[in-house]
């Protein structure tokens, strides 16, 4: 599975880790995803998303016990 967020496309970045010797090797940063179940396209689903949609209000959480369809 990809690290990579549904709403905004955030996914790994890479660069070097510097040792005090200035020895770099490869690393990677990876987000902060987090599996929540979200108002997505019309229905219910459970999605991999960052941390910073979440926070920026950017998705909207479904509740708890809610049908796969919201109600309109």
């Amino acid at each position: 599975m990809a690290a990579k967020c549904v709403v905004c496309g955030k996914g790994p970045r890479v660069g070097n880790s510097v040792s005090h010797a200035h020895n770099k090797t490869k690393r990677r940063w990876l987000p902060n995803l987090q599996r929540v179940r979200i108002h997505w396209q019309g229905q219910v689903q459970s999605v991999r998303v960052c941390v910073q949609c979440i926070r920026s209000n950017r998705v909207t959480k479904a509740l708890r016990g809610t049908a796969s369809t919201p109600a309109a």
